[in-house]
């Protein structure tokens, strides 16, 4: 048996499904469709240099790589690579063969750090460590039932707020933009992330098609965006996923993140997803204690490895 690496063949639906599955099947803690992964791979931007890659054994995708320069950073030469084989296929060389092609896609466009999220699972920290990657932050994955009764009751706004769907921008959010550049810049990460690029992010994000502008909610002070919680479905699986909350710091510590993703979670249970699916990072302590409030569990954490190249 050979396993052999190549790039993600965008236009074969089956490659792009078969990638899906061992996406969902390693990391079913994120939303991963055929639709969302195409997506990324034609619209991220050109400096990010992407690139999908598939492990294949005797004609069966086992592996996957998402691989790319953190072009929207300020600082220079960070390569990012996750990194995830099927748990069933694992110990056939595949993860090595990743690494590799990966590594060396980075480096040749200038990559000195590279920085990969790695289960945080002693076959996958130790997998990490013996290529000579050390480990930095973390991170958690929640998950809630909708079915159940934990959801805190509806609230009402208060005076002075109104909240609103991100379905009410219609075809200028450049004010979502900017609030999500704020907060994006304020969140806890070992790779700093700036928004400059409008017309990239509306080809990223807003024309992302896991983005479910209906229940994207968004909290406006005095006609202007202040706070909201931006949300991802995947109806094939009835899933719901907080892909970003945050609130401009002039409106902080008024609740109205809270306000805002709690709205958006009645109106995914109404419309009949039964799960939601969020991260944080261990840093992002306010962020945290909210999703403990609505009744999130942790269901599983990762951990960043970093290799600095001399």
């Amino acid at each position: 048996m050979t396993v052999t690496v190549r790039d993600l063949r965008p236009d074969d639906r089956a490659d792009v499904e078969s990638f899906a599955h061992v996406r969902h099947l390693a990391l079913p803690h994120i939303l991963w469709t055929p639709d969302a992964i195409v997506h990324r791979l034609a619209h991220t931007h050109p400096d990010a240099r992407f690139r999908s890659l598939v492990a294949e054994e005797d004609g069966e995708v086992i592996g996957s790589a998402q691989v790319q320069l953190a072009y929207d950073s300020p600082e220079p030469g960070q390569g990012m690579l996750n990194i995830y084989v099927r748990p069933d296929r694992t110990h056939r060389g595949a993860g090595t063969l990743l690494v590799r092609a990966s590594e060396e896609h980075l480096t040749a466009h200038g990559a000195t750090k590279l920085l990969a999220w790695v289960l945080d699972e002693p076959a996958n920290r130790a997998f990490a460590e013996r290529h000579g990657y050390r480990a930095s932050r973390s991170a958690h994955f929640l998950r809630l039932d909708l079915t159940g009764k934990t959801l805190p009751p509806l609230q009402s706004p208060p005076p002075g707020i109104e909240l609103r769907s991100a379905a009410d921008f219609g075809d200028d959010p450049r004010p979502l933009f900017e609030l999500d550049a704020e907060t994006t810049s304020d969140e806890p990460s070992d790779v700093e992330t700036e928004f400059t690029d409008y017309e990239t992010w509306v080809e990223e994000n807003w024309k992302h098609p896991l983005l479910d502008r209906e229940l994207t909610t968004v909290a406006f002070v005095k006609g202007r965006p202040a706070a909201f919680s931006v949300a991802w479905t995947d109806p094939a699986t009835g899933r719901y996923a907080t892909a970003m909350t945050g609130t401009a710091r002039a409106h902080r510590g008024r609740g109205l993140a809270k306000l805002t993703k709690n709205a958006s979670l009645h109106r995914a249970r109404a419309a009949g997803y039964t799960t939601a699916l969020t991260g944080n990072d261990v840093g992002n302590q306010p962020m945290l204690a909210i999703n403990k409030w609505f009744g999130y569990e942790i269901c599983a954490s990762e951990v960043r490895y970093v290799r600095e190249l001399g």
